[in-house]
Parts: C-alpha cells; structure tokens; sequence
C-alpha cells in the first residue's frame, strides 16, 4: 500500500513547522514545507501550485502556519485552502473552522454564543464609548483583532485625565478601526494552555509571567511551566474547542476570583508550550492522528 503524500503549511525554517515536516518525513518518506505566500491558485484549471508541485494531487495539507504576522491577508491564504478541499485534498485543520479563530472577533462571538465564560468585553469603533469602557472596567486591554503572542495589545488605565486617557485610546484606533477591549484582570502571574488534538484532551502547560510585564506570553519575557487542572476546567476548555471542530488546538484559559475563564481558542495550537511545559510531543502525536485519519 503506498503510503499517503502530505503537506505541510507553515513557515519554512521555523521550529513547529520543521519539526511537523519531521514527524511526518519519519512516517510517510515524502517531505513537502508549503509557504502560502508562494501558492498560485489558477481557476483557468483549475489548478494549485507552489514550486511547481500540484498540490490537489496531494493526499492531505497540514496547517501550521499561515503567516509569520497576523493579519487581515491570512483569510485570503486560507481561501486557497478551501479550494484545495474542493479539490478533494484533505486539510487539517479544516479551512474553515481556521478561518472562524484568525479574527478574534469572529472566535468571540462563537465563543460567547456558545456561553463560554469570557472576559467583560466591549467592541466599537467610537472612541467615546471605548472611553467609557475604559472608566467602567478601571484598566482594558485593547487587543488587535489579528494577532498572537500579545502583539500590538495596549493596556490602557482609566486612572488618568480624560483627555489623555481619550487619546490612548485613539492612538490604538488609528492602527485597529474596530477597537476590542477587555476588562484587565488578576490572573495571579500566569495562564493556561490546554492541549486537544481531534477533541481529545492531551494536556496542560503553564505560562507564567516574569518580571513587571503584565501579560504572559512567551514574547514578553514568560515561561512554560507544568500545570495538572482540574477535571472542571478541562471540559470547560473541550466545550470551547468543541464548536469549532478543529483537528489540533489549544484553549487559553485562566483562573480568576470569579472562576475560570477563556481567552481565545487556537487556530493553530502551540508545539513549544506543549513540549516545554506539558512534556507532550504534539508534532508526533499530530502525525500518527493525520496518518490513522487517512487510513
């Protein structure tokens, strides 16, 4: 039996990417790293290239990447995606359920439509009523609607003269029209990742903040750390997931006073926070669940 030809989508030289491309190389023999921004979609054929590979006659697409920066071009990537399904190539995770978690928008409002505790949350593009948000909550976070790692997020205090908390907030709006704010809150130093791979629980990591950065991520300054939660707080992270019928993700959740709450679900999952905080070998694990899925 000839063993199946994927790809994977990602971001050539990079570690999760690679290390994917590995897991699969080891099983199937066939090695193929995709950058979307080199894709040539042709509807005369129709026909999806990259490099001069066919990528329709591939068996299946894995996504790990779509771009090494967020951003609004991600959904026209992910549109080539969905052609390559029509096409008859299976993508994991499905074109579309990525393209419902890029905006964090869009991940909101399934998230809450499905009465997922969330931060307080408000999102307008009116500088007033995002000023009143602000005076309301006491301290926001204002978050880009594409972006990871805490990129390009503004912590904005309302303990400030009104006019310069007004032009915070406009500062951010000029870079980010649809302004999305959340109420800061006491996270004790640290967040959850909780680790599914096709709706299965596999595990939890920590990131725990360091120094006086007030967010977490790895991108500013944070580690991973071993975490055990408890059986309350991984379903509350699988009935996240669960709409959104990924293939790989991880929930962002954190423990408040007022109980638990998530942040976001992954388009993507993270390998690193995974490996360093959890012990889990999520590219191997990928490759045997994409492999038995094609079987």
């Amino acid at each position: 039996m000839n063993k199946p030809k994927i790809g994977v989508v990602g971001i050539p030289g990079k570690w999760s990417t690679e290390v994917l491309a590995d897991a699969l190389e080891q099983r199937t023999g066939h090695r193929l790293v995709i950058d979307l921004a080199e894709v040539a979609l042709d509807l005369s054929g129709p026909t999806l290239t990259w490099r001069g590979n066919d990528l329709t006659a591939l068996d299946a697409l894995v996504v790990k990447k779509v771009s090494p920066v967020y951003g609004p071009d991600m959904l026209d990537r992910i549109e080539l995606l969905c052609q390559a399904e029509h096409c008859g190539v299976r993508v994991f995770s499905p074109a579309r359920s990525i393209l419902r978690l890029v905006n964090r928008l869009s991940c909101t409002l399934a998230l809450r439509q499905a009465d997922i505790p969330m931060p307080e949350t408000v999102i307008t593009e009116d500088v007033g009523e995002a000023v009143a948000a602000v005076r309301r909550f006491g301290q926001a976070v204002f978050k880009p609607l594409f972006s990871t790692k805490a990129r390009g997020m503004t912590l904005i205090d309302a303990d400030q003269p009104e006019a310069q908390l007004a032009a915070q907030v406009a500062a951010f709006k000029a870079d980010n029209p649809m302004m999305y704010l959340q109420r800061r809150l006491a996270l004790g130093g640290q967040d959850l990742g909780l680790v599914f791979l096709g709706g299965e629980y596999l595990g939890t990591y920590a990131r725990q903040a360091q120094g006086e950065s007030w967010n977490t991520t790895i991108h500013s300054g944070g580690r991973y750390a071993s975490y055990q939660p408890s059986a309350e707080l991984i379903e509350l992270a699988r009935q996240a997931q669960r709409p959104f019928q990924l293939d790989f993700t991880t929930v962002d959740v954190a423990e408040t006073d007022q109980g638990p709450i998530v942040f976001e679900v992954s388009a993507f999952g993270g390998f690193r926070g995974a490996l360093e905080g959890a012990g889990i070998d999520a590219a191997s694990a990928y490759a045997d669940y994409v492999l038995e899925a094609l079987s």
